[in-house]
């Protein structure tokens, strides 16, 4: 199996070796990098471009990795017991399988996502270390193992919220999406809005990465809202001449598709009023 990007996937060199080299040693792909950088989307992506089934686990604050393997309903049994339903007498009709527990079961190989890894509690990671390790868990309500069939391929996403246990760490293979330079950014936009005029993405780019590297900034804008700005200025028909005019410390066109909070909103609104109170 190899990976080499898709169509509508841009995947410089370095991270397909990532995804290729993580397959062949069999060990789960880490990935990192800001939100938006498509880290999410490149299980998708790896999951169509080799053709396999994909297995989405999103974690949350409240996740416990207890649930990606499975868990007892007991409050339902107790219900059923009450009720005189003969289901009671066997308890794996009470047993809910979870997305580790789906992956391992599968006959063909599969793509496993545990999407946002470090949402969870810190506990979360060495939870699933032995789990993902040695492919197969024990479920002690019915005394049985369950083995990984065929090993899947495991992609963890995580947005480097918080750190991550060295013990974890040891048994991944990592990767950090950079954040595209301009170059590869305009091929990404390219494939997602083909026969774009060169001269609205030159200054789309260039305005883009003025407000990226404006200091001060509270959450730059990702990969993700650059293709949300382009699609707002292609379907306004905006000139690119409007672009190329207006001032780099002014709020930009259609400003709500890239800053996300009102302090950086206000940063620029008192650039903008510093600007203009020089001028006269």
């Amino acid at each position: 199996m190899q990976f080499t990007g898709t169509e509508s996937y841009i995947a410089d060199k370095d991270l397909m070796v990532a995804v290729n080299a993580a397959i062949r040693l069999e060990r789960p792909l880490l990935v990192k990098g800001e939100p938006g950088t498509g880290k999410t989307e490149l299980a998708r992506q790896v999951a169509g471009s080799l053709g396999l089934r994909l297995i989405e686990w999103n974690v949350k604050s409240t996740t416990k990795a207890q649930q990606g393997l499975y868990e007892y309903d007991a409050i339902s049994r107790l219900r059923d017991s009450q009720l005189g339903d003969t289901r009671v007498h066997d308890i794996a009709n009470y047993i809910r399988k979870g997305k580790l527990w789906d992956a391992f079961q599968s006959s063909e190989k599969v793509v496993l996502l545990i999407d946002e890894i470090d949402k969870a509690d810190i506990e979360f990671p060495n939870d699933l270390l032995q789990e993902l390790d040695r492919m197969e868990f024990h479920v002690y309500e019915t005394n049985e193992t369950v083995h990984a069939r065929v090993r899947p391929i495991v992609i963890i996403t995580s947005n480097n919220e918080k750190e991550l246990p060295d013990a974890f760490l040891r048994r991944c293979f990592f990767h950090y999406i950079r954040f595209p330079d301009a170059d590869m950014l305009a091929r990404i936009i390219e494939v997602h809005y083909p026969g774009i005029k060169q001269r609205l993405l030159s200054e789309a780019l260039t305005r883009f990465f003025e407000i990226r590297d404006m200091p001060g900034l509270k959450k730059k804008p990702s990969t993700s809202e650059a293709l949300d700005w382009i699609r707002l200025l292609v379907t306004d028909d905006v000139e690119p001449e409007t672009l190329a005019a207006s001032d780099k410390n002014a709020l930009p066109k259609l400003h709500g598709a890239l800053l996300k909070n009102e302090q950086d909103v206000h940063l620029f609104e008192r650039l903008a009023f510093m600007a203009r109170r020089e001028m006269r």
